[in-house]
């Protein structure tokens, strides 16, 4: 996307990875196999190796052995045996405390002497796959062990995964501690969602598509929204949730990285810096939210017992490490405003949440109803709006509904679609969603990648929420049942609007009365 990318089919640059907190799940489940897909598709440089970090009483050795023996079982797809047995050639670790000036010399000794061992010129990126109280600390040991320093042309760059602070002034403040030692463009907060093809793809289909471009506006879009559901609950993630909430843990960083993907208004071009430029106007073009809107336009709920995939649930309140009067919220619904001149007075409706329905993540585009009187003197009594939707997950692709006439005697009109998915035509995907983000990373290539005035902005449009929300806890939870599309008063939400969520996963109804898209889900209090 970016000018600095370097050529599609080309290896990456060659260089060291360290990843601290290399024993946990991230590194078996997504970044070993998303490497070694980059080596089978020869887009991985020969001249590369993995140093670990982390307390665990491993050595090189053992550490080597463990991951053979631990991969194959999490990884999502077979391991090529040949090619894992050159990686973990390339493959060492480093024991030490995450705040430990002696063992961050150790571990630059290490890189030094890997460099060597595999003629690596000097480029170092690190990725922290660690809790977040550890960002600062392990940043500011690489500065004063001088691995961030840039010279001879010899680059250092530091991917952070998310969360990216838990509010507005802990966000700012993380961004200030980081670039105490690293300037931005060394600095690559990674979102795992913009791995996917078809969010990539949001900006292709919108700009490169004369079709569709010219509709993307308010004269011609009624509404937006933007889902992210899972049937999944907080699993052993509860001490993390209690602390975090829907809000936190889904709003800030995927749901805006789609809305700002979505709503953005043309860049000059693909060059990271004017890309995200166009995002950051998006976020701080939001309206602002007052107390009055967090109240009537923000929706919250906590999932009860219920039905999941055909088997009996418990509601969050009884998960592991979850109090039993929790006021955690697990899912979130928001109507937001863009003010700016394209987006004028369209609704942006955002939801996420857990143990709904059924797991989904798309972006639903609705268009404006066309006039009536064309057909004012036939049977046809209601006019279906045109409605386009991107396909996230689990199955990418593109839809468009439109307007037909039903066969037969009468006038009567029905809606049918124009699919598009990626494995019919390309081929599944075979890959982590990894895979183009840590190439990306090498090539110094920051499209896919929030710089700091994002994230601020990002926290800055739900801090009203988060100051409402703390001030006025919420009652009547738990308020929706597993297995349903949360509570009540997100489908109150679209409905005080005259709309209707999208029915993901059914056929399409009436969308014109209370409640019509989920009434087979029996939303509600259980």
């Amino acid at each position: 996307m970016s000018t600095n990318h370097v050529d599609a089919t080309s290896e990456a640059a060659p260089c060291v990875m360290v990843i601290f907190g290399i024993t946990g799940d991230l590194t078996k489940r997504k970044l070993i196999p998303a490497l070694i897909n980059l080596a089978q598709e020869n887009l991985l440089s020969k001249q590369f190796a993995i140093v670990g970090f982390a307390m665990n009483d491993y050595t090189t050795d053992s550490f080597r052995k463990v991951l053979g023996e631990e991969i194959p079982k999490f990884a999502p797809e077979a391991i090529d045996l040949k090619m894992w047995k050159w990686l973990a050639e390339r493959i060492y670790y480093i024991k030490g405390e995450f705040q430990d000036a002696e063992a961050f010399q150790r571990l630059k000794q290490q890189i030094v002497d890997a460099e060597k061992q595999h003629d690596i010129a000097g480029n170092r990126f690190f990725y922290l796959a660690v809790a977040p109280r550890f960002f600062s600390p392990v940043v500011q040991q690489l500065g004063a062990a001088g691995l961030t320093q840039e010279e001879n042309g010899n680059w250092a760059r530091v991917i952070v995964e998310k969360p990216f602070g838990h509010d507005l002034e802990s966000a700012r403040q993380l961004n200030s501690e980081l670039k105490k030692v690293l300037n931005e463009k060394q600095i690559y907060r990674i979102d795992h969602y913009l791995g996917k093809e078809t969010v990539q793809n949001v900006m292709v289909f919108r700009f490169s598509n004369n079709i569709i471009e010219p509709l993307w506006n308010r004269n011609y879009v009624d509404h937006v929204q933007i889902t992210a559901a899972e049937t999944v609950g907080v699993e052993h993630r509860g001490a993390f949730y209690e602390t975090a909430g829907a809000l936190r843990d889904m709003v800030p960083n995927h749901l805006f990285q789609l809305l700002t993907m979505t709503a953005m208004e043309p860049p000059i071009s693909f060059e990271a810096d004017e890309v995200r430029n166009k995002q950051a106007e998006v976020l701080h073009a939001v309206q602002p939210l007052s107390p009055e809107d967090v109240l009537t336009c923000m929706v919250r709920g906590q999932y009860a017992e219920g039905n999941a995939d055909g088997q009996r649930v418990v509601g969050y309140r009884n998960e592991p490490d979850v109090a039993h009067d929790s006021n955690t919220e697990t899912f979130v619904a928001l109507k937001l405003l863009i003010d700016n001149w394209r987006w004028a007075g369209v609704p942006f409706y955002l939801r996420t949440g857990k143990r709904l329905a059924s797991r989904a993540t798309e972006i639903v585009i609705q268009f404006r109803r066309t006039p009536f009187v064309l057909f004012r003197n036939t049977a046809v009594r209601n006019l279906e709006t045109n409605r386009l939707v991107i396909h996230i997950q689990p199955d990418e692709g593109i839809s468009l509904s439109f307007g037909a006439k039903v066969p037969g005697s009468v006038m009567r009109l029905g809606l049918v679609n124009m699919d598009f998915d990626y494995a019919t035509y390309f081929g599944a995907e075979h890959g982590t969603g990894y895979e183009r983000l840590l190439r990306d990373c090498m090539a110094g290539d920051a499209t896919l990648f929030q710089r700091s005035d994002m994230v601020e902005a990002g926290w800055n449009v739900i801090q009203p929420i988060i100051d409402v929300w703390r001030a006025l806890p919420a009652r009547g939870f738990p308020n929706y049942a597993a297995g349903s599309w949360g509570p009540v008063d997100a489908e109150e939400l679209l409905f005080r609007d005259g709309r209707a969520w999208r029915c993901i996963g059914e056929e399409d109804v009436d969308l014109h009365g209370p409640h019509a898209s989920h009434d087979k889900d029996k939303v509600g209090t259980p």
